[in-house]
């Protein structure tokens, strides 16, 4: 048996392209703008009007001659022999968040559920494929009693159930502890040692 052929249909040709001429010319000088010589009274000789926020009238003066520019103040004269700089002091920051790893967060926990009742959850440093393992015991919590595997991301512990689902994130809210939410519910979960 002979596979089916198809026949591609004739199609026009394309109309020719034609192009235009291609012309060069200069690159204005830096500043953006052509430099000219004073032009006659009462022409502009090809420069922008000044209230163009791209015109600098100065353009091609050499630095430290002509006015500065409008709009800004002179700089202050300096004092010969006087090199002190004034400072703000140092910067604010933002409350230091304590500092969460991998690391550091392997081990038992105890973990206060939304009801108050607490259970234990255990984050092992074993390899589960691309996870860790991890159980708990004792929890009241149905999606807590399914934890197998936790990870660690973006500064955020992710409690996972057989199969792959989230069933908590906690992120470190102090030296030994750990708050977040059960995912499903939204109840909170806070880990403490």
């Amino acid at each position: 048996m002979n596979p089916p052929s198809y026949n591609q249909p004739a199609l026009p040709s394309a109309p020719p392209v034609t192009s235009a001429p291609i012309t060069s010319e200069p690159l204005p000088p830096p500043g953006g703008y052509p430099t000219a010589a004073a032009p006659p009274p009462g022409t502009s000789a090809g420069l922008p009007p000044p209230q163009d926020p791209f015109f600098d009238p100065n353009a091609g003066t050499p630095q430290g001659q002509g006015l500065p520019p409008t709009g800004q103040p002179a700089p202050a004269p300096v004092a010969p022999g006087n090199n002190q700089v004034a400072g703000l002091g140092p910067a604010p920051s933002a409350p230091a968040r304590p500092a969460a790893t991998r690391d550091n967060v392997i081990g038992s926990w105890t973990a206060r559920e939304a009801t108050g009742g607490t259970c234990r959850v255990q984050l092992s440093s074993s390899p589960t494929l691309d996870l860790y393992r991890a159980s708990s015991s004792g929890c009241a919590n149905r999606d807590l009693q399914k934890i197998t595997a936790w990870d660690y991301r973006d500064g955020e512990v992710y409690l996972y159930q057989q199969g792959g689902t989230v069933a908590a994130r906690l992120r470190a809210s102090g030296g030994n502890a750990l708050d977040g939410a059960v995912t499903k519910s939204g109840a909170a979960l806070s880990l403490n040692r």
